[in-house]
């Protein structure tokens, strides 16, 4: 089970709120993800928290500077909207892709992505909304709604060439009150994708209402980093504890 490092970036700074909302400056990401790859991390996933506002990408320099320093696989996601935004990524070092916003307006691009550079190459990124005791994805970092049930999207995203994704609860994200389980393991039952989950960690203690219930492929977490509420040494001896 991988530890995951996520980075939200606006303007040039790493930011963090709850519900993706609120967001205030946490540093800066260069720094944090030498930072967080000096402590072990094993991945680290950078997102553009506002590049499906402006149409545009502002993290290939980010990703170009950090690659100097970091060696460890590094994703990026928002605003991927074509395969010269992914070549352009991979370019700057990104080894991964993350697509949300675009997929949704465009479900080809997932096969065009993976035909091209293959399915290891791209993420399927869903932010899931609790609605009428289903889960409603969202788009534009959590801010527009899709009228796509969560699980009948996650299976369409695995047939369009989707290698892994990328989960995160709005509905946990930013509290600090442990993951959305229920979700969880609803998306995991409907594909044969890895899943790695974001949203809601906070302590050690959340994750033994995972561990024998559910494995997913790794845990994406940022705040609980990023204020220094836990270690990734200690996270990832939990995980060693309980897995081997």
């Amino acid at each position: 089970m991988r530890v995951i490092a996520r980075l939200d970036v606006k303007n040039g700074h790493v930011i963090k709120g709850i519900h993706l909302e609120g967001l205030r400056k946490v540093g800066d990401p260069t720094d944090l993800a030498q930072k967080y790859y000096l402590e072990d991390i094993d991945e680290i996933f950078f997102m553009d928290a506002v590049a499906s506002l402006y149409d545009r990408n502002g993290l290939f320099d980010i990703i170009s500077k950090s690659c100097e320093r970091v060696f460890v696989p590094i994703t990026v996601g928002g605003g991927i909207r074509s395969l010269d935004d992914v070549e352009q990524a991979l370019a700057a070092g990104a080894d991964k892709v993350a697509v949300n916003s675009a997929a949704v307006r465009n479900l080809g691009l997932i096969s065009e992505i993976a035909k091209r550079y293959g399915s290891q190459c791209i993420v399927g990124s869903i932010d899931a909304m609790r609605r009428d005791g289903a889960w409603e994805a969202y788009i534009d970092n959590g801010r527009e709604p899709t009228d796509l049930n969560v699980v009948d999207w996650v299976k369409r995203l695995e047939d369009s060439g989707a290698g892994e994704i990328m989960l995160t609860s709005v509905d946990f994200e930013g509290t600090f009150r442990g993951y959305d389980l229920d979700l969880v393991f609803a998306v995991q039952d409907a594909t044969s994708c890895p899943v790695v989950i974001s949203g809601g960690f906070g302590k050690i203690e959340h994750l033994n209402k995972i561990f024998g219930l559910s494995q997913p492929s790794g845990l994406v977490i940022a705040g609980a980093l990023h204020y220094n509420k836990v270690s990734i040494a200690c996270i990832k001896d939990a995980v060693l504890n309980n897995l081997v």
